[in-house]
């Protein structure tokens, strides 16, 4: 029992749980749902989601936040769309260097706003969403990018199989394994926490809190920059309000996924399977004929109950300090 409940008690094993009984659930009307084939279906449209998450979960570790993140993927996805479509015979792997690329820069402007200008992380990319969606209107005059105005091998990358799984999917689990290691086992992972968690301690350690924050908005904008490219050439369509709303997903996912909106406190496992969460509901709810007015309601109850249990979680603990600080000495 002992083992249970401290089982129990880890975020990580309530959502394995969690999704468990939402998968019980789905397949108890609809057992196609939770086929293998399937299942993997529902990891491959979530992997943009991961990565965006976990670009995203760096930034809220360090008491910062990134609303710009979907209008960065809108952006750089029309600029390599259109580049493309102008020049068909340039290969894929520099269009998608021009938008990691273009991504970072986008990432870096956020950081040197929040960094050098001591501007609010929320005020800043609130103003570059909307400078990034504007640039891609301009950009594109308004028109889209269509499928056929996109070369072949731009759309089919995403959907090459390797062992059996699109390189989209191996695109996330390698997203996964590198998060892991930045956040477990280098100096800027660890910088992260400590910048969110007690940055008074942080300075006093010899970490530089405005770089390592440039750097988080960095790692974000870059893999946004990425998933520019994964999501037009993985939809076929390149227009102005792509991923509209996406930056909330990535923050429920992390939210969910434990991750402190007051910096400090969230693990990769997390975070993954907040966003996988997302992605089962997103994908069995249609399936289920729920209107997409009542899955908007869902998805922010849950996002509501997540805070919420985050935040009775870091009230106990701060309960805890203080009696030990009341006990005689």
């Amino acid at each position: 029992m002992t083992i249970v409940r401290s089982l129990l008690a880890r975020r990580e094993a309530l959502l394995v749980l969690a999704c468990l009984l939402l998968l019980a659930a789905i397949t108890a009307r609809f057992p196609a749902f939770s086929t293998p084939k399937n299942l993997a279906g529902v990891f491959n449209d979530t992997s943009i989601l991961i990565m965006m998450a976990l670009g995203q979960s760096a930034v809220i570790l360090t008491k910062s936040i990134d609303l710009s993140v979907a209008a960065n993927v809108a952006l750089t996805g029309m600029t390599v769309a259109m580049l493309n479509h102008l020049v068909p015979g340039l290969p894929v792997f520099v269009l998608i260097l021009v938008a990691i690329g273009m991504g970072m820069l986008l990432g870096a402007i956020n950081g040197f706003l929040v960094w050098w200008l001591d501007i609010p992380a929320i005020v800043v990319t609130l103003g570059t969403m909307t400078i990034f969606r504007g640039l891609a209107f301009v950009e594109s005059g308004g028109a889209w990018v269509n499928a056929h105005e996109m070369s072949p091998a731009f759309l089919e990358l995403p959907r090459t199989l390797i062992l059996g799984l699109p390189v989209l999917s191996w695109t996330g689990l390698l997203a996964i394994v590198l998060a892991t290691l930045l956040f477990t086992r280098t100096g800027l992972g660890r910088a992260f926490y400590a910048t969110g968690g007690n940055a008074v301690a942080a300075v006093y350690a010899g970490i530089d809190i405005g770089k390592t924050r440039f750097l988080a908005f960095v790692l974000s904008g870059t893999v946004a920059g990425l998933c520019g490219y994964l999501w037009v050439s993985r939809y076929a369509v390149a227009y102005v309000d792509v991923a509209s709303g996406f930056e909330l997903d990535t923050i429920a996912a992390c939210v969910i996924g434990g991750v402190s909106t007051i910096g400090g406190v969230g693990t990769v496992g997390g975070v993954v399977l907040g966003a996988l969460f997302l992605g089962i509901i997103k994908n069995a709810l249609p399936v289920i004929g729920i209107s997409p007015f009542w899955q908007m309601a869902i998805s922010g109850a849950i996002i509501i109950t997540a805070v919420v249990i985050n935040a009775r979680g870091e009230r106990v603990k701060g309960r805890v300090i203080l009696r030990r600080k009341e006990l005689p000495l």
